[in-house]
């Protein structure tokens, strides 16, 4: 998960590399470094532990001089911890050589043992330094970059993409990629490589993402591919849809605070061109031109006879992407009446599932490249399963492994801890049960009508739970000082919790659990002590009358052991306020869209509540973006 750029040109190579890092630093900011070949033909390299102005920093003391090729990287340490001895790039080949690395290379013990008994004294913990001392022993012998390095990665197990550059091949790069994320961006007398796009799309939007088990070589006026034996890939050309300033703070005080608020134009994006035909009127019914109806395109490609056919669904995914598929379940089987699971990723395929050509797998990503889902993908559909992606990153590993692509359009998410992709995510999955429904006739006019006037209204009434910034802001800072945080809920409002849990741990460093709230006597009321708060979402009094009156007799359980409950609630909701500390009003919407809208109060919070600890909310402690190893 660490970020990998690469440049040739004429341009200034240490500009281009250390832009591309600060885009990329969202994937690993354990350490950063470049290396770069300059003008006298001498290699340079500057890295340092820390985040990447730490080596900002060492460039401006340590200038290096200008050179038209380099490589650079930012760190999310896995071998050895994040020291200036085990940032990258790492040396081989007596200083001749510079090697960058993002993944694990699983048999690096061995190939240590290799290099250390040939004579190479190794100085750091990392087995990318092991490439680095192995490809220039190759080098030696062959005389070649390029043909050592195809000697090299046929040799590692695990995953990894690679760049190498070496003094005596000025205007050259290679790269390699197994199992991990390799793009091309075609510049106009240069060329960038990098694990995204964001690497190099304030210089072009043109791109080409590289396959599994394939090498590039970029110069400034050419671009290159090979598989593994050298033998040439044809490769297509695919445009960025976004451009440098949509990864850009833009005045906001953080990725996440801006990434919160973007998430009606999120869902907005996520939705147009899906839903066709028209409008639904006023009373739940389909007008008299057919009526509007949703359909993905991308669905309706694999013919409508296997949609029908499947009899059952898994969805997969890891963290917050689980919870998104968690409530993308409730609507799939309420609108589609098949029987949907929601599985970890990192545990589907160790448990055997029972698969076969009836059931669909649906695979949700932010990146396209989380390693446990990119295996659970590959391992379904070698068992003859329909494999469906829903995933934010044009052409990236896993939709392209699938059957089907469902992209949500949010837009790039630099921080760390996911929100407008979690709710396109939601919307996908939403999306999806629509289509299917409507092509396995399970839908009802009715029903299709009133979710489609849903999402209708669900940019604006996102737009106003944005607004309750200003009134968790003041929340949170009360509690600067709490220590544990309780989230409840009901149906669909149960993941959302899940979710509201996960953001505190991941950027507030404090304990806090989701539970369904009909759990409670089941033993989770333990915990409740005198202050202890508990954020409840509380379903529609109008929408769910009979779940809404069990929360409110949760509410009123752990408001008598001493509890400080802080209800989130549709306007209008007056049952709840004799028994809440704090009320959170959001816009009406459907039962099955709530958590979309109830999510955001959660969102602020855990940012608010980091921001009043004085915590990094973009970058937070031992975690990275896009996690790209097992």
């Amino acid at each position: 998960m660490c970020g990998i750029v690469g440049y040739v040109g004429p341009n200034d190579t240490v500009d281009a590399l250390l832009g591309g890092l600060r885009r990329l630093e969202y994937r690993g900011y354990d350490s950063a470094g470049i290396a770069v070949l300059d003008e006298r033909g001498g290699l340079a390299v500057r890295k340092r532990a820390g985040k990447l102005a730490r080596l900002i920093e060492l460039v401006e003391a340590s200038p290096v001089a200008a050179g038209g090729t380099g490589i650079g990287h930012t760190r999310w340490a896995t071998h050895g911890g994040p020291t200036d001895e085990n940032a990258h790039p790492h040396l081989g080949d007596g200083g001749k050589l510079a090697v960058i690395h993002n993944g694990i290379i699983e048999n690096f013990a061995e190939l240590r043992a290799e290099v250390e008994a040939g004579g190479v004294e190794l100085i750091s913990e990392t087995d990318t330094e092991v490439v680095a001392a192995l490809l220039g022993l190759e080098v030696a012998r062959l005389g070649d970059l390029e043909r050592a390095f195809r000697a090299v990665v046929v040799r590692l197990h695990g995953t990894f993409t690679l760049l190498a550059l070496h003094r005596d091949a000025p205007g050259t790069v290679v790269a390699a990629r197994h199992n991990s994320p390799l793009v091309v961006g075609l510049g106009d007398g240069e060329n960038f490589l990098g694990s995204d796009v964001a690497a190099f799309v304030a210089h072009t939007r043109r791109a080409v993402a590289v396959d599994e088990d394939n090498i590039a070589v970029i110069t400034p006026d050419e671009v290159r591919i090979t598989d593994f034996s050298g033998d040439p890939v044809e490769f297509a050309e695919f445009e960025v849809a976004w451009n440098a300033d949509a990864a850009e703070k833009g005045g906001w005080p953080s990725f996440m605070a801006k990434e919160i608020t973007e998430q009606p134009e999120a869902i907005a994006n996520t939705v147009r061109g899906r839903i066709v035909g028209g409008t639904a009127d006023g009373d739940g019914a389909a007008d008299a031109a057919g009526g509007a109806r949703v359909e993905i395109p991308e669905l309706t490609e694999l013919g409508d006879d296997t949609l029908r056919n499947i009899d059952r669904i898994v969805i997969i995914a890891c963290g917050t992407a689980s919870y998104a598929g968690q409530i993308g379940a409730y609507a799939i089987e309420q609108w589609a009446r098949v029987p949907v699971e929601v599985q970890l990723s990192h545990e589907f395929r160790y448990r055997d599932p029972v698969l076969d050509e009836r059931t669909a797998v649906i695979s949700v990503s932010q990146s396209g490249e989380t390693m446990d889902t990119l295996m659970a993908v590959k391992y379904a559909k070698d068992r003859g399963a329909l494999s469906v992606s829903v995933c934010n990153t044009q052409s990236a590993t896993i939709p392209r492994e699938s059957d089907a692509a469902v992209y949500t359009h949010a837009g790039p998410e630099v921080a760390v801890a996911s929100t407008k992709a979690f709710t396109a995510q939601i919307a996908a999955l939403y999306l999806i049960g629509l289509h299917l429904g409507r092509v396995r006739g399970t839908l009802s006019d009715a029903d299709a009508a009133a979710a489609i006037r849903a999402f209708d209204a669900l940019p604006s009434a996102m737009a106003e739970a944005v607004e309750t910034h200003e009134q968790i802001a003041q929340l949170a800072h009360w509690m600067a000082d709490t220590r544990s945080v309780l989230f409840l809920g009901r149906h669909v409002g149960y993941p959302a919790a899940l979710e509201g849990a996960l953001k505190l741990k991941e950027i507030a460093y404090i304990h806090a659990e989701g539970f369904a709230a009909g759990e409670l006597k089941h033993g989770p009321i333990a915990l409740i002590d005198h202050g202890q708060p508990v954020f409840v979402l509380v379903p529609s009094p109008r929408k769910a009358p009979v779940m809404h009156s069990k929360v409110v007799s949760n509410i009123q359980e752990i408001r008598a052991r001493g509890a400080r409950v802080i209800a989130i609630v549709e306007k209008g909701d007056t049952a709840v306020l004799p028994y809440a500390d704090d009320v959170i009003r959001l816009p009406l919407t459907d039962a099955l869209f709530e958590p979309l809208v109830q999510v955001v109060p959660l969102q602020w919070f855990a940012l608010e509540l980091s921001t009043a600890k004085g915590l990094d909310v973009d970058q937070p402690r031992n975690l990275a973006k896009s996690v790209t190893v097992e």
